[in-house]
């Protein structure tokens, strides 16, 4: 019997991760990007991270045309950012400060942290892809993450 898809998002909501807007190009000009938290470092020579995009998002086939993303890290204070680019449809990167990075994907101003990747490899993984990039450039700025865990955004607390 399979495991049940609701239940595994519910244990998986008890791990606390940070939140990320992962963002792309689809190689004419137009700018696509998703909240995530399936976000992972996977090597550090070479630097590679990953990527779970899932197959449903309007946005994925900019990825497969693009072959470049940002990591976005969002600080505390970008919750609003997160909820824009986690639903479907609209113009998400309307009136957004942001450049364009190295591989024409898009860096958004006022992110904690990002990481502009070009992909080395896909690989098919259920309802999502898996996307490795090998690390071209990234950048820190100050602040704290912005966390979800159990379903809610969530903030660090400090001492």
């Amino acid at each position: 019997m399979p495991f049940d898809r609701s239940e595994l998002r519910r244990v998986m909501s008890h791990f606390a991760t940070g939140v990320t807007v992962v963002t792309t190009h689809d190689g004419q000009g137009r700018c696509h990007g998703l909240t995530a938290n399936a976000v992972c470092s996977v090597s550090l020579d070479p630097p590679l991270i990953l990527v779970c995009v899932d197959k449903r998002a309007e946005s994925h086939p900019a990825f497969e045309l693009s072959q470049a993303f940002v990591v976005n890290i969002l600080g505390e204070g970008q919750e609003e950012l997160s909820r824009r680019f986690a639903v479907s449809g609209g113009e998400k990167f309307d009136g957004l400060p942001c450049r364009n990075g190295g591989t024409g994907a898009p860096i958004l101003d006022g992110a904690l942290a990002y990481v502009e990747c070009r992909v080395v490899a896909a690989h098919d993984a259920g309802d999502h892809t898996i996307y490795i990039g090998e690390v071209e450039s990234a950048e820190t700025g100050d602040g704290h993450p912005l966390l979800f865990f159990r379903g809610s955004y969530r903030q660090l607390h400090r001492d």
